[in-house]
């Protein structure tokens, strides 16, 4: 998309984030993630999940093998569902959606979930299980398929939680998935389909993807190193996040921080390596400004996608210099919790969220020198002031690009 046609865009009415909560390795709640940026504590370890051997490292939520879901929730019992449980259960979350309930109806409030996985682990440990002389799969798995491994099981599996009855989706378009739930709701309440929306976005380790990512040497063997001149790879992670997302004059939570505006692209580039002029990431970012109505000189941080793959890193540095330049403070998150691929993008903005009601830019975790090629202002150090206006970017494989304008109000 040109520059030309994202002026085009008429800015979008802010919708306000009025609750918000967050589990990745670095704890459960918005209060553990904080604590954890403040003290530049990371997440990651050397790889323990089940029998993988891989020297990696990890950003892997403790406690999922201690607990199962039970009751009315059995049938939906998987490691993706139980870190979705854990995420709903803090910070007052549910609390926050039982109120809307009561003000809208919950036939009037949506769910929009963002994964790449889904429950595959379950469809893993069944392949494992397979009869040695027919390859059958075993009993138990086929009735559960539909609760845990489809790509819709996650959302109902929070829909069935909360008691929302309201429209419901999940979308899956890696790295971009829980990013582009905040357009997709966004969308919905302009329309007129909901009055409310609960987003988000839960992805959690399996052996496709840690070995997937090891098959194409994504992998670092260190905790990963985000911009740094010797960044040799990435380092996976599980997270679950959600947001109430209500129209402004509506809304009665938290209230000071509202989604300003979004961009949405598709490079169809290559099938994992992004356009390596950045051209889909480019359009995103323009068009999140222009749904925001403010100039990129507006924006005072971006908080990037930052991989730390060489490839990534470079092409996402050259497309956000290209739109703001060397004013905005630019750092990655991911040296805290990892890559969380489809849960990245939910886990990105709710960071986002609570650098602007901190006033606080995180650097760059693990990042010892910025590598020189790199043109963007790198933090390494954190940052402390005023902050008003903040970008979230997420670029998933396959070029499914989303930029997500935060401000306060």
């Amino acid at each position: 998309m040109s520059p030309e046609r994202s002026a085009c865009l008429r800015p979008m009415t802010p919708v306000v984030l009025s609750a918000y909560t967050l589990v990745t390795a670095n704890g459960r709640g918005v209060g553990a993630v904080m604590e954890a940026l403040r003290a530049r504590r990371s997440a990651l370890k050397l790889c323990d999940f089940e029998d993988v051997e891989l020297k990696t490292y990890i950003g892997r939520v403790d406690g999922l093998e201690d607990f199962s879901l039970d009751h009315d929730l059995k049938p939906f019992d998987c490691r993706n569902n139980r870190l979705a449980w854990l995420g709903l259960q803090q910070d007052g979350f549910t609390a926050a959606v039982a109120e809307a309930k009561q003000r809208y109806g919950a036939h009037r409030i949506a769910v929009i979930m963002g994964t790449s996985t889904s429950g595959i682990l379950e469809t893993e440990h069944a392949y494992r299980a397979r009869d040695p002389h027919t390859g059958s799969l075993p009993a138990w798995y086929v009735p559960r398929y539909r609760y845990t491994h489809n790509m819709f099981s996650l959302g109902y599996f929070v829909r069935t939680c909360l008691g929302l009855c309201g429209p419901a989706m999940v979308i899956s378009t890696a790295c971009s998935s829980s990013a582009k739930v905040f357009a997709t709701a966004t969308r919905l309440m302009q329309v007129g389909l909901c009055d409310a929306a609960v987003v988000g976005g839960v992805d959690s380790l399996c052996h496709t993807t840690l070995y997937g990512f090891s098959a194409l040497q994504l992998l670092s063997s260190e905790p990963c190193r985000p911009c740094d001149e010797d960044r040799d790879g990435l380092s996976l992670g599980e997270a679950a996040g959600y947001v109430l997302l209500e129209r402004r004059e509506q809304a009665t939570g938290q209230g000071a921080v509202a989604l300003l505006g979004y961009g949405e692209s598709t490079d169809g580039y290559h099938m994992s390596h992004p356009h390596p002029d950045g051209t889909g990431a480019i359009r995103a970012m323009r068009d999140s400004l222009a749904r925001a109505g403010i100039r990129p000189e507006a924006v005072e941080y971006v908080n990037l996608h930052g991989t730390a793959t060489r490839a990534n890193d470079e092409v996402e540095d050259k497309a956000v210099y290209s739109v703001f330049g060397t004013r905005p403070a630019c750092s990655s998150t991911k040296g805290w919790t990892g890559h969380t691929l489809g849960a990245s993008g939910v886990t990105e903005a709710i960071i986002s969220a609570l650098c602007l009601t901190h006033n606080f830019i995180p650097g760059t975790l693990n990042c010892r020198r910025v590598d020189p090629l790199l043109k963007c202002r790198i933090l390494r150090d954190h940052q402390f002031g005023s902050l008003s206006c903040v970008v979230s970017n997420i670029f998933g494989f396959g070029g499914n690009n989303c930029s997500l304008v935060l401000g306060k109000l």
